[in-house]
């Protein structure tokens, strides 16, 4: 599969504190990561580099024979890397309150593993249509489930950015995973919140229907972004079959 990513600052954000990045391991098998640091001038950045590096390189170490092997790896590995960045963030004034959510992706030779903690997403597009697969974790989404707002209400809440559940910030990473069965034709994206505050899912849809490179659908997705307010950092990042693109 094709895969390609990009990561901006978008038009408010002083720095950029998304991190994003591919890895393989000893089975040729791929992990694919993204995060978005929490914690303003007191280290988002540094939590997210920590998340994606740290955990990336373990990976390139592994070699799994069953999914279930890789769950319990990521659960381990997303564990010791909350307490990492918890032990980061209390050796230094500047880092603390540090955290980040992450979003990543495990594709094995017949099986996909999507992973999430905080309001990072994969998306699964298949049969032309898109699935978010991962649950934002975050006061608004809880509030959409009780049935106390409606998803139309959600979508300019002024609680929207409040995350319920990050990396780095409690002792606890309590890591969802979701695996399905990978098929012809599917297409990956994993992005931050600063593509999907900006743009729409159906919008989104329709970038990655076009028969064009998973480079430039990146490139498009972010343009979108920075063109509604880029009011975020905004990382994107696409996996989809060589043979969808004939130019």
């Amino acid at each position: 599969m094709e895969v390609a990513y990009q990561t901006a600052i978008g038009k408010k954000r002083t720095e950029n504190q998304d991190y994003v990045s591919v890895f393989r391991n000893q089975a040729d098998q791929q992990l694919a990561i993204i995060a978005d640091g929490i914690g303003g001038n007191r280290g988002g950045d540094v939590a997210s580099a920590m998340a994606v590096s740290h955990i990336g390189f373990l990976f390139e170490a592994t070699k799994f024979d069953e999914y279930q092997d890789v769950e319990k790896w990521l659960r381990k590995s997303v564990q010791d890397e909350n307490n990492s960045i918890i032990e980061k963030s209390h050796q230094y004034a500047d880092l603390q309150g540090m955290g980040t959510t992450i979003a990543l992706t495990v594709l094995l030779k017949k099986r996909m593993i999507f992973a999430n903690i905080g309001d990072s997403r994969g998306y699964l597009l298949r049969d032309f249509e898109l699935h978010q697969i991962t649950e934002d974790h975050s006061l608004v989404n809880e509030l959409v489930k009780r049935g106390e707002l409606s998803k139309k209400e959600a979508i300019n809440h002024p609680q929207k950015n409040v995350i319920i559940r990050t990396l780095g910030i409690s002792s606890d990473a309590d890591l969802d995973t979701y695996t399905l069965p990978l098929e012809p034709g599917d297409q990956i994206l994993l992005c931050t919140d600063g593509l999907t505050n900006m743009v729409s899912d159906a919008d989104i849809q329709k970038t990655l229907l076009q028969n064009i490179s998973a480079t430039e659908k990146c490139q498009q997705l972010v343009d979108q972004a920075n063109t509604a307010g880029g009011l975020d950092n905004i990382t994107v990042l696409i996996y989809q079959d060589d043979e969808e693109v004939t130019n």
